[in-house]
């Protein structure tokens, strides 16, 4: 998905808890839902963060001496700008484009025979 071009909020706003929660009917499960996701979103962005910085950073020996790149500078703003991760995820999820699954407890046969010989 491209985050650049998202229509989730950059700043905090207040959410309806029932339209959170439509889906899996459990607040709590779509809060563990939306961290997951935003992990997710979080991680992606800033591996491409890092690859875009790395493009333009200078190696130098002396620790001493800081360079400023505008370029690096002018990057990192930019992503800076975008909304925060958690603010995708909650928009992703209000939007259904969230993919989640519930793995069920599944019966053991064992446990079925025990519970027809008793």
């Amino acid at each position: 998905m491209n985050y650049k071009k998202t229509n989730a909020e950059v700043t905090t706003i207040t959410r309806n808890l029932s339209e959170l929660d439509k889906d899996t009917q459990n607040i709590y499960e779509s809060i563990a839902i939306l961290g997951k996701r935003a992990n997710q979103i979080n991680h992606m962005m800033r591996e491409e963060l890092n690859s875009k910085l790395e493009e333009f950073a200078t190696s130098t020996d002396n620790l001493e001496e800081i360079f400023e790149n505008r370029e690096q500078i002018e990057i990192s703003r930019f992503y800076e700008r975008l909304p925060k991760p958690t603010q995708i995820a909650t928009q992703e999820l209000l939007e259904g484009k969230i993919y989640f699954r519930k793995p069920e407890v599944e019966v053991q046969p064992a446990a079925e025979d025990n519970a027809d010989k008793a």
